[in-house]
Parts: C-alpha cells; structure tokens; sequence
C-alpha cells in the first residue's frame, strides 16, 4: 500500500531556500529530445538512492550514476482549482492546506504528442525563468484520446441528500449532472445508485441502462434532501452495491457526489479507507470523486479518492457539470494505465538543487518505483499529467539535465510498461516569457499562482498582478475562455491582500474550441 507523505509548507520553501494547440519549446527548436516512447519492458532492478533530503544534487565530481531522484504517483485530480476558483469568486482566499499546485496545473491540457497505442508519451521541456541560475522543466505525460471503443462500465452513484445539500449548487447540480449522464451512457453500461444523509439506502441496484433509462431518469429526478450527513453509510453501501453488482470485464467504479462535510458516523474518512482499499484490491473497483457546494470537505474527499486509487473534480455550475459527465466521465471510464508512477532522474554534473512544485501528498520513496505492490494513479483516455520542477543549473553546466520515465500496468494484464524522455541544457537557455512558449507559460503560471496562494515562493515566479497581466494577454493571444478564468482568480486573489474586488466585467472568451480547456 503506497504511503503518501505530505510536507510541510516551511519544509518545502526551505527547500529552495526561499492547454494546448499553441506551440512549446519543441525538440527542434530548442535541444528537447524526445525518445520514440519505445516501450523498455519491466527492468528487473531497483532505483537508486535518492541521497539527502535537501534534493541538492552530488557534486560534479561525484559519479554519473549517482542521480538525484523524484518519484511520485501520478494525478490527475482538479478540484483543489475548482474550489479555490469558487472561494475567491465569493471573496475569500482559500485555505492553504486545500490548494495543491498539481491540480491547478492539471485543470488545463497541453496539447502533448499523444501515442499510438495505449501507453504514455513522455515530452520534456522548459525554459530559463526570472530569478538568476533557475530554470523550469516540464515533465508532460499523455494517453492515447478514446476512439469510442471501450469495455462496459459498471458505476455505482452515491449520493449526499443530506440537509447541507439542499444550498443552490448541490444537490439541484448534482441532479442535473445525472440527468446529463444518463443520456450518454451506452445501454451495455449498468447504474446502480445509493443515497445517503443520516443513513444510506440503495435506491436503484446495479441495473443495465439498455430499457431503463426513464427508470433512471425518475430515481434522479425523485432525489431530495434529508438531515444529516454519514459519508461513511454512504460509501460502505456504495461499495457493498458495486461489490454485489461488480461485471467482470467491465470498468467497475464508485462515483461519490457530495460536499463532503461529514458530521455523522466516522468523519475523518479513517474508519471507511480500508474498505475502499480492499474493493480497490479485490475487484479493482476505483472512486471518482465530485465535490459540489460553496462549503466543501476539500481534504476529506481527496483521501477517499486517494485510497480508492481515483480522481476528484469539482463542479460549482451546470457548465462545468457537462464538462465533468458528458466530456471527462468517458475518460475515466476507458482505462489506460493502473498504479501509475513517475520518476525523474536529474543528472549531478548540471544540476546543483530542484524542487517540484506540488505532489507532496502523492510522492512515493524512490526504491518503490518499480515495487508493483505500491499504488499508484489511475490514469484514463485523453489524460494528460504534468509534473512542473524549478531547478538550479550548475555555472557552465552542459548536457544532459533530467530523464523523466514512466511506469504503469496495462489495466487488463497488469503487466508493467515503462518509457522515458529526456531534456538538455539546451532547451533552457531560452526566456520563459519569450515568444513561443504559450503552453509552458500556462503550465508555469498556474504553478506559480497556487505556490503563491499557499505561501510559497518559487525562484523567478512574478508578484501577482504580474501574473495576472500574463494570464490576461495569453488568454487574449489564445482567445480562451479558461485561461481568462485563471487570469480573473489571480486578480481576484491579488485584490484580496488589501480589499475586496466585486465581481468581472466585460465579455468573456468564447469556449468553442478552447485549446486550453482541461
């Protein structure tokens, strides 16, 4: 069982001491090399010694192979974004501990090479940033889109009815969401759906949608509030449902639509995490998460999807409600990777220190990279995962900086698979603000903002309102809708130092054919 450490935000500053269709620092501009993402197979061998925990690399003097490490399971979850997008919209800065870097990261999608079969491929870039010796590196990992083939899917709805539920913009989207979702499953597909408030009952057991979709329709439509709220009721019958109902064959998964303010039963997730990880083991049935409400139990949620080797996301309107279960739900139902890990090789005789930005909670010791035994992240059709490192280049270093591989198991085999991609020296000499470099500029920004919203202070990264302006004119320069967004939070966030901003004006970007929409 993977064990997750979380840092702590002083730790990691003293670390340091202190999507897309537009094109990024290519491999044959700037020096990038990218392998044919050929597959090495499972190496036999163990990964090296991290070293010490500072992450300063050996000196040059030091021997090749003594490469400094960064290993952590891979991530796909977005709603600390979300959320922290919901908050500064009503005025209030979110709470430290709920923002993560890699989820605002990962709410937008680069347009990465995508890989002919059902692996990952790997692309390395960066840039030189603003503060003198740093660097940035980009580690971006992608699957293949789905091509509408996919196996059944068996998916178990539970629903939070309690009281809490009843604010506009839960229980009413959540409704919403369903009604959506029933319309895009294929009749093959089976639904069963639990509620929950004080207690939890199973409204509809697993039923195949082929005939039944009015069926489903009138459960959705028929949900209401009740009183209190017993997460774990919910989730303990929501497994013991898919259990029952579980399809061999077919992507078997438990979808928990709630806030997340636990006040009855077990309310700090422990006493329900086992059985979670137990149907996760026994039936490789996994946990979607989506949080709804303006009041939402950010870290309670995250450590259910964690132990259920899943996902989260958060929607706050019908918008991004369609986003989730008409666009990203087939994505997640198509596998293509179980117990996804990345690790990150950073060669000595160039690199003097790094530092990567976010993922504390999903790092895993080195040695275990290769241990198949150790969870990781489960990762879908069309997905994309960035990983964005600050890094310290040696005086006159030259060559090789970082290699960045990947390790899964095939979701049907369970047999692993690696590829790996490179970056050099030379693919950072180039300005991050520079032309051309709209896509790592996104990456960067979104990274530096939410370092910013913790507490953080990454070499290089610009005050707030510099953010701001640079979000502003890529979204203008990309004519997207979710990097005006993002450009709305940071002046938002910026305003929230000194006194409150009211509400945007003006036109918003169109989202037709948004190159950066994740």
């Amino acid at each position: 069982m993977l064990v997750r450490r979380r840092l702590s935000r002083a730790a990691t500053a003293g670390l340091l001491g202190g999507a897309l269709l537009l094109t990024a620092c290519s491999a044959g501009s700037d020096g990038v090399r990218n392998p044919t993402s050929a597959d090495h197979g499972a190496p036999d061998h163990r990964a090296p010694d991290r070293g010490a925990p500072d992450r300063a690399a050996p000196p040059s003097a030091e021997a090749p192979d003594r490469q400094r490490l960064s290993t952590f399971a891979l991530d796909v979850d977005t709603a600390s974004y979300g959320y922290a997008r919901r908050a500064l919209a009503e005025g209030r800065l979110p709470d430290p501990a709920d923002v993560r870097p890699e989820e605002f990261v990962n709410s937008f999608r680069p347009d990465y090479p995508r890989p002919k079969d059902n692996g990952f491929s790997v692309t390395l870039d960066g840039a030189r940033s603003d503060a003198a010796g740093w660097s940035l590196v980009r580690v971006g990992l992608a699957t293949r889109p789905s091509d509408g083939e996919r196996p059944p899917a068996a998916l178990t709805f539970v629903v939070d009815v309690s009281g809490s539920m009843a604010e506009p913009g839960r229980l009413d989207l959540v409704k919403e969401s369903l009604g959506l979702l029933a319309d895009r499953l294929r009749d093959d597909d089976s639904v069963a759906l639990v509620t929950f408030s004080s207690d939890a009952e199973t409204v509809l057991p697993m039923t195949r949608v082929g005939g039944n979709r009015e069926r489903l329709h009138d459960v959705v439509d028929a949900l209401a509030t009740s009183s209190s709220t017993n997460v774990e009721a919910g989730v303990r019958t929501g497994y013991d449902v898919a259990v029952e109902g579980h399809r061999e064959g077919a992507t078997n998964r438990v979808v928990l639509l709630s806030d997340a303010l636990a006040n009855t039963g077990d309310t700090d997730a422990e006493g329900i995490l086992e059985r979670i990880a137990e149907a996760r083991r026994a039936y490789g049935i996994t946990l979607f998460g989506v949080g709804v409400g303006s009041e939402y139990g950010d870290a309670f949620m995250e450590k259910l999807a964690d132990k259920g080797d899943g996902s989260t996301t958060y929607v706050s309107t019908p918008g991004q409600a369609r986003k989730v279960f008409v666009d990203q739900l087939p994505g997640h139902v198509e596998l293509r990777a179980r117990d996804a890990k990345a690790q990150v090789a950073f060669d000595p005789r160039t690199v003097e220190s790094f530092r990567l930005i976010g993922y504390e909670n999903r790092e895993v010791a080195d040695e275990d990279f290769r241990d198949d035994r150790v969870d990781g992240g489960e990762i879908g059709a069309g997905h994309t995962v960035t990983a964005l490192y600050a890094v310290k280049l040696r005086p006159g270093g030259s060559g090789r900086v970082a290699t960045a591989t990947v390790r899964w198991l095939d979701p049907a085999t369970r047999a692993p698979h690696e590829r790996s991609g490179t970056v050099d020296t030379a693919a950072l000499t180039a300005p991050l603000w520079g032309d051309g470099h709209d896509s790592l500029q996104l990456t960067a920004i979104a990274a530096y903002f939410a370092d910013r919203l913790r507490g953080g202070s990454v070499p290089g990264a610009p005050a707030l309102s510099g953010l701001a302006a640079r979000a502003g004119a890529l979204a203008e320069r990309a004519r997207s809708a979710s990097v005006r967004e993002l450009a709305e939070a940071i002046r938002r966030a910026d305003g929230l130092g000194a006194s409150d901003r009211g509400p945007a004006d003006g036109p918003g970007a169109s989202a037709d054919h948004d190159p950066y929409a994740g």
